[in-house]
C-alpha cells in the first residue's frame, strides 16, 4: 500500500510539474500578445520583428495576418484554421519560415483579432517544457525504484519482526497454559500498542497468579479453621453424654457445642460474604455516601463496647465529606477496622476514628494503642485466615481485614497499613473515585 502511495505521489508531482511549466509558458505568450496588441498599428510591425530578433534560442513565434489570412509580418506562414481568436492558449501545428527553408512544429499559441481586422498570433515552442518535464520524470523514476525497494524491504522486515514477536508470545502462552504461572509476555517500556497490550496482559496474569496461589491454600485454611471448633463441639457432646448426670451438666455441654458450631457458622458466613463482595455488581447502584455521618454512626455503635473494655473511643471529623459508593459496604468496612482496633487494644488504651483531607484525597483513618502490625506482616494480614502469633488467643477467624480489602477494591479506593507499634489503618478515597 505504501509503494502504491509513493507511485501515485510521484506521478502527481510529475503531472503538476508539467502543468506548471505549460501554464507559465501560456502566461508569457499572453503577456507578449497583450503588449504587441496595445501598440499602434504602424509600430506593431516593428515590434513583431524586434520580438523575433531577440529570440536567441529560436523558440518564439509571431505572425500578423490581414482579414483575408495573408501574412503581413512574422515567421508563421499562415494562420492555423483551428486556432480560435478568443485569447485562449492552444496547441496547434504551424509552418515556420526560416532562411534555410520551411519547418513544421507543434507550439502553444494565442491569437487575437485587431480592431482593423488584422489577426495577431504569438506562440512559443513547448519542446523545452517537455524536456524539463522529461528530466523531472526521469529523476522521479530513478527515485521511485529505490523507494519501492525500500518499501518492500521495510515491509518484509516489519512482517518478520511482528511474526517473531507473535511466535514468542505463542510460546510463552503455551508455557502459561502448561502451568508455569511465573511466565510473562515480552514487552518493552516504549509507547507502542503491542507493548501496552503485553503490559496489560502481564498485569492480568499477576492478579491471576495471586488468586490461584490464594485459592491453593484457602482449602487447607478452611479445613483447619473449621476442624478446631467442630472437634471441640464433638468432644463437648461426647463428654456430656459420658459424664453429665444432671440437666445443668447437659445444658453446659450443649452450650459449649453450640458455641463452637456458631464459630464454624461465623467462618462460613464470612466466606460467603467475601464471595458476594468479590463477585458483586453493586457498583452500578453506587450513590453519594456522607462519610462524616457514617463515622459518627460507627462511633455510636461501638462506644458502649469500648466503654465496657475501658477503652477511650474518639471520633474526629475535620470537615464534611461525601464519596460515591455503597453505604452498607463502606459502613461494614469501617466497622471491621474499629472492631479490630477495640479487640486488639488492651484495657485503658485509646482508639481514634478520623476523617481528613490530603492531596485531593479523602482519608478515613483508624488508629489504636494496641500491639500494631509489623512490617513483615503488612501483606500477610490481608490473606484469609491469617492470624498473628501475638493475637492467637484473641477470638476471631482471620477474615476481617480480607473483607475490608475486598470492599475497598470494589470501590476503587486504597487500603493503607502503617507498620509499627500501635495499629493504624486508613481507607484512602481519591477524588476521581468520589
Amino acid at each position: 500500500m505504501f509503494a502504491i502511495f509513493v507511485t501515485v505521489l510521484f506521478g502527481f508531482i510529475y503531472w503538476q510539474t508539467d502543468q506548471y511549466l505549460i501554464a507559465r509558458s501560456d502566461r508569457m505568450i499572453a503577456g507578449q500578445l497583450s503588449a504587441i496588441a496595445a501598440l499602434p498599428s504602424e509600430r506593431r510591425l516593428d515590434a513583431i520583428s524586434d520580438h523575433l530578433k531577440q529570440d536567441s534560442r529560436g523558440v518564439q513565434y509571431a505572425g500578423l495576418f490581414d482579414a483575408d489570412g495573408r501574412r503581413i509580418r512574422g515567421d508563421v506562414e499562415q494562420l492555423p484554421p483551428e486556432l480560435k481568436m478568443d485569447d485562449t492558449a492552444q496547441s496547434v501545428s504551424v509552418v515556420r519560415l526560416l532562411p534555410s527553408g520551411r519547418e513544421t512544429h507543434v507550439i502553444r499559441a494565442i491569437a487575437r483579432r485587431m480592431p482593423n481586422g488584422d489577426a495577431l498570433l504569438i506562440g512559443r515552442e513547448v519542446d523545452e517544457t517537455r524536456e524539463i518535464s522529461h528530466v523531472v520524470g526521469q529523476a522521479l523514476v530513478l527515485g521511485l525504484l529505490p523507494a519501492l525497494c525500500l518499501c518492500l524491504l521495510a515491509g518484509a522486515w516489519l512482517s518478520i519482526r511482528a511474526q517473531k514477536r507473535v511466535e514468542e508470545v505463542n510460546q510463552r502462552v503455551q508455557r502459561i497454559i502448561a502451568g508455569d504461572l511465573r511466565e510473562r509476555l515480552p514487552h518493552r517500556d516504549v509507547d507502542e500498542p503491542f507493548s501496552k497490550l503485553a503490559a496489560i496482559v502481564n498485569g492480568m496474569l499477576d492478579e491471576m497468579e495471586k488468586m490461584i496461589h490464594a485459592l491453593a491454600g484457602v482449602g487447607n485454611d478452611i479445613a483447619h479453621d473449621l476442624r478446631t471448633p467442630l472437634t471441640r463441639a464433638r468432644l463437648a457432646l461426647e463428654r456430656g453424654r459420658a459424664n453429665a448426670t444432671t440437666p445443668e451438666q447437659f445444658h453446659t455441654a450443649a452450650d459449649k457445642a453450640i458455641g463452637n458450631i456458631d464459630q464454624s457458622l461465623t467462618i462460613i458466613t464470612a466466606l460467603l460474604r467475601l464471595a458476594e463482595i468479590e463477585n458483586s455488581r453493586r457498583s452500578a447502584a453506587f450513590g453519594k455516601v456522607p462519610l462524616h455521618e457514617m463515622l459518627r454512626e460507627v462511633y455510636d455503635l461501638y462506644e458502649p463496647i469500648a466503654e465496657n473494655k475501658n477503652i477511650d473511643l474518639r471520633v474526629e471529623v475535620k470537615q464534611r465529606s461525601d464519596v460515591r459508593g455503597d453505604r452498607d459496604l463502606l459502613f461494614e468496612a469501617v466497622a471491621n477496622l474499629v472492631d479490630n482496633a477495640i479487640k486488639f487494644t488492651p484495657e485503658g488504651g485509646r482508639v481514634e476514628i478520623e476523617l481528613t483531607r490530603s492531596d485531593e484525597e479523602t482519608i478515613v483513618r483508624v488508629t489504636d494503642t494496641g500491639c500494631g502490625i509489623s512490617e513483615q506482616e503488612r501483606e500477610a494480614v490481608l490473606r484469609r485466615f491469617h492470624r498473628s502469633d501475638k493475637i492467637r488467643s484473641t477470638p476471631g477467624v482471620g477474615l476481617g481485614l480480607n473483607l475490608v480489602a475486598a470492599i475497598v477494591k470494589l470501590h476503587g479506593f486504597r487500603l493503607a497499613i502503617h507498620a509499627g507499634p500501635g495499629g493504624q489503618l486508613a481507607i484512602i478515597c481519591p477524588d476521581n473515585q468520589a
